[in-house]
């Protein structure tokens, strides 16, 4: 999303928005990792901007001011949302991303892990300033300074809420330790199998214990419950993916938060939902399909996911 405006007596808008644009894809990685949300977190970087256009006054470090006031927004969305979310229908899972615009070589892996699906719901064990802190920290390594500015506390302050945050998150920190190619290679052979309804293909690449678990927020077909152990996993899977396949259904292999995962669109293309696989000791461990149609419209137009179960069920065999 461009920026809108870029005008002031506070010098160059040319020179004042293509800083910002420079700095758009790490201001939006840390409101995503503080929100878990596409759209919040483009909201949230664009009032960001809206305040760096506004400010009389050249700050010094770009960087510093634009990192402290996108998390200083974030924070103040994040206290809101949080009241929604106890109030929302089922589980809640973040919105699938797709891409991280924000590219470090040097701590790329680091980067994947903190976007994962499971390491954005242990976040949300956090306050909102422990996650700010803790996102701004761990994840993106700034200073304690540089965080105590941004939060709106001292630098002693500023670690203890690290400290806490790390002790909130505990051993539940996930750890991806396949690397990107070996997981990338099992999720293909998940996603062809269960597009030709191979039930021993799949439960050779399932974990014991894998859960089947869905975000509808009560909009869309929804597992009550999940479903949890490969075979019962395995035999849900292969009773509903290939009759979708069949159907003009497309199973698309995508990263989703950094880890494997596809896209499913309906025979006209549109979004039917988004699943993430969590990769563990060479088994698939989770399985998290987003099927809300309010968490996918920044992927592409979404699918009536009704019809298209009905559709799916009428041709089951009897």
């Amino acid at each position: 999303m461009p920026v809108r405006g870029g005008h002031g007596e506070h010098g160059s808008a040319g020179s004042r928005a293509e800083e910002f644009e420079d700095l758009r894809p790490l201001l939006f990685s840390i409101a995503y990792r503080i929100l878990g949300s596409v759209a919040e977190a483009e909201d949230a970087v664009q009032e960001t901007w809206l305040r760096y256009d506004a400010a009389r006054a050249v700050p010094g470090s770009p960087r510093a001011y634009l990192s402290a006031a996108v998390t200083r927004v974030s924070i103040n969305v994040l206290r809101s949302a949080r009241v929604r979310r106890e109030e929302y229908v089922g589980d809640w899972f973040p919105e699938p991303l797709l891409a991280d615009p924000y590219e470090d070589p040097e701590r790329a892996a680091e980067l994947a892990d903190s976007v994962s699906m499971a390491a954005l719901l242990l976040l949300e064990r956090l306050s909102p300033l422990e996650r700010a802190a803790f996102v701004l920290r761990e994840v993106f390594g700034f200073e304690f300074g540089e965080i105590a500015s941004a939060v709106g506390r001292s630098e002693s302050a500023c670690r203890q809420l690290v400290v806490r945050a790390r002790r909130h998150m505990g051993d539940g920190r996930p750890r991806f330790e396949a690397d990107r190619h070996e997981r990338a290679e099992l999720a293909t052979r998940f996603f062809a199998a269960l597009a030709g309804g191979d039930v021993d293909g799949l439960r050779e690449l399932l974990a014991a214990d894998v859960r089947l678990v869905a975000d509808s927020g009560g909009k869309a077909p929804q597992w009550s419950g999940g479903f949890a152990g490969a075979a019962g996993v395995s035999e849900v899977l292969t009773t509903f993916l290939p009759p979708f396949v069949r159907n003009g259904g497309a199973i698309e292999p995508h990263p989703v938060n950094g880890q494997p995962g596809a896209i499913f669109r309906a025979r006209d293309g549109k979004v039917v939902n988004v699943w993430a696989l969590d990769v563990r000791d060479g088994r698939i461990q989770t399985i998290r399909t987003v099927t809300n149609p309010d968490k996918l419209g920044h992927i592409g137009p979404v699918a009536d996911a009704w019809a298209v179960l009905n559709e799916t069920l009428r041709t089951l065999p009897e």
